[in-house]
């Protein structure tokens, strides 16, 4: 959930790295593993379908 919270808020794999104390890598894994779960093909479209399905709110910063 985090990770989807920071890519809707348009930061990088490095900067979502840095703010969760895990590797790029990782965050690369993490976001690869969004895309498949929701059907979506980029980091756009993962987080319009996040939006229509409820699991942001309204603003990417509602955290």
């Amino acid at each position: 959930e985090e990770v989807l919270r920071l890519v809707a808020d348009g930061l990088s794999n490095r900067q979502i790295g840095e703010r969760l104390f895990i590797s790029g890598k990782t965050v690369s894994v993490h976001v690869s593993n969004l895309l498949a779960k929701l059907g979506a093909t980029g980091r756009a479209e993962a987080v319009t379908v996040a939006h229509r399905r409820g699991l942001l709110g309204v603003g990417s910063d509602a955290h």
